[in-house]
């Protein structure tokens, strides 16, 4: 049993702490519920792959170590990288950013690719095995730790160490509440998002040149639809159309391109115009971000740990939950190295640490930005009403200073801590760029 460790859940969170696992462990097994594809293909049990999936630079940069060549494998594949301010088109504030590189470019490719590649790899890692259609009903235990899991079918299987990563569906409450042991506390913010997504076919001059991507944001509080279109494998389009609060998210072609067309900036649906649909409209609501605060536990069991949305769950607009598990997951290896793989109290209260270090910057920009609409509730961050008009006149210097847009994206990509973004000469040179670009009309888009 010393050297096994199961790994509950096959999603993106689930396959990178696998790999992980298998460097450390002789025997890795990877359960999930559903039925796993060959290839790649969409999971009843991601009922969001349809939606838009990015990787942040700093998830990207993880996935690169853990599996070296993915992201010239997902190039190969069709996947389309793209400079987040040279090739990214991004409206907010009544205006479009100018194109400057920053020099972080993400990969557009659809989950279910991303999922196939890396689910490929983990398979050919020497000791992983995986076992698709079984659902574990509980955990196992004994002495205040957890031993093992229990399947639906009554059989137990022991383990070292068993690693959630079920995702915001995860029951990690009840099955260590079946055991008494200690339930973590939970913070939500209802965010009342939706969004719909249909895919196009892509051809040259769907979007204005030198674009190969659109983001459209609103600006809050009158505001609350985004817009997004991302190139993907296959030549096609990943359109998306989003909000807060929204009554009735679009679930037709009509009512999609209305939505677009009542953004502020016409981008998008000029490229719905232009584009051959390839699909009917796929609709997805998120009703609120949660977060489960382990590292609060004075005593965790030992035996146990979750990762990635189990842990805590994001608004996906945002885009930062893969990247945040991938990043959780080489904590993870971090910590085993230095504790052991018999995987104690005390290792679980270091990677609970790390995770909540992890956490800590996206999701107080997450729930900060979603607090800027009317109808959001919950928790607000400390600080909220700073840290909303400290992000608009950042936003507003990074259109007029291409330096400060580099230097946000790095942070809102995971590679800088945000403590970058007050130093006092940065501070100052944003407000004063601010000031400019308020005193500037709006260039024509």
């Amino acid at each position: 049993m010393d050297d096994r460790a199961i790994v509950i859940g096959a999603g993106i969170g689930g396959l990178a702490v696998a790999r992980v696992l298998s460097s450390r462990y002789s025997q890795v097994t990877v359960l999930d519920r559903d039925t796993l594809p060959d290839g790649v293909a969409p999971r009843r049990g991601v009922p969001q792959g349809a939606q838009p999936h990015l990787l942040l630079i700093g998830g990207q940069r993880e996935f690169a170590d853990l599996f070296p060549g993915l992201e010239e494998e997902l190039i190969g594949a069709g996947g389309v990288p793209f400079d987040t301010g040279r090739d990214l088109a991004t409206f907010r504030f009544g205006r479009r950013w100018p194109s400057a590189p920053t020099g972080l470019a993400p990969v557009g490719v659809t989950r279910p690719l991303l999922e196939a590649a890396v689910r490929a790899r983990v398979a050919k890692l020497g000791g992983v095995a995986f076992r698709d259609q079984i659902a574990v009903s509980g955990l196992a235990g004994a002495d205040g730790a957890v031993t093992g899991v229990v399947l639906d079918t009554g059989e137990t299987l022991e383990a070292a160490i068993v690693v959630d990563c079920t995702g915001r569906g995860s029951r990690s409450d009840r099955w260590l509440g079946a055991l008494a042991l200690p339930v973590p506390e939970q913070v939500e913010v209802k965010v009342g998002v939706s969004y719909s997504t249909r895919i196009y076919r892509r051809r040259p001059g769907d979007l204005p040149e030198p674009w190969k991507a659109a983001f459209v944001l609103p600006t809050p509080p009158g505001e609350r639809m985004s817009g997004v279109a991302m190139p993907i494998e296959g030549d096609r389009w990943l359109v998306g159309i989003g909000g807060w609060h929204l009554p009735d998210p679009p679930a037709d072609e009509a009512s999609f391109v209305a939505c677009a067309r009542a953004l502020p900036d016409p981008i998008v649906a000029d490229l719905i115009d232009r584009a051959e649909p390839l699909g009917d409209v796929q609709v997805a609501k998120f009703p609120s971000s949660r977060r489960r605060l382990f590292e609060q536990i004075e005593q965790p069991p030992g035996g146990y740990l979750t990762v990635g949305d189990a842990i805590c769950s994001f608004n996906p607009i945002y885009g930062q939950g893969m990247s945040c598990a991938a990043m959780e997951a080489t904590a993870l290896g971090a910590a085993l190295d230095r504790h052991g793989r018999a995987a104690s109290p005390e290792l679980a209260r270091e990677f609970y640490a790390a995770a909540a270090e992890i956490i800590a910057t996206p999701w107080r920009f997450a729930v900060g930005g979603d607090f800027n609409f009317p109808g959001t509730t919950g928790p607000r961050p400390r600080g909220h009403a700073f840290g909303a008009w400290y992000g608009r006149q950042i936003a507003y210097a990074s259109q007029v200073e291409p330096a400060i847009n580099t230097a946000f994206a790095r942070v809102q990509h995971l590679i800088e801590p945000a403590s970058t973004l007050f130093r006092l000469r940065f501070a100052a040179r944003v407000l004063r760029l601010a000031r400019k670009r308020r005193r500037e009309k709006a260039p024509a888009a």
